[in-house]
């Protein structure tokens, strides 16, 4: 089943990734600096695809690591 992806929804899944609280997960920041990684991205990309079909690649995401950058390559509505 596909579900609407929502920007809380980037940013609970890559706090969810990194063990950290939702509200410590800036939109705006390269998530590189909180720890993100190429795995991480790719565990994320894999559940976004799964779960809301998402067809964008991991080059895509490692471009830019922002919550808000990968909403709009989302095409999610800013909440």
């Amino acid at each position: 089943m596909t579900t609407t992806l929502t920007v809380e929804k980037i940013r609970t899944d890559v706090a969810d990734c990194l063990g950290e609280d939702p509200a410590a997960i800036p939109v705006d920041e390269n998530l590189v600096d909180y720890g993100l990684d190429s795995v991480r991205v790719m565990t994320l990309l894999e559940r976004w695809r799964r779960d809301h079909g998402v067809e964008a690649s991991f080059v895509d995401l490692a471009e830019k690591p922002a919550v808000d950058a990968w909403a709009q390559l989302l095409g999610v509505t800013p909440s």
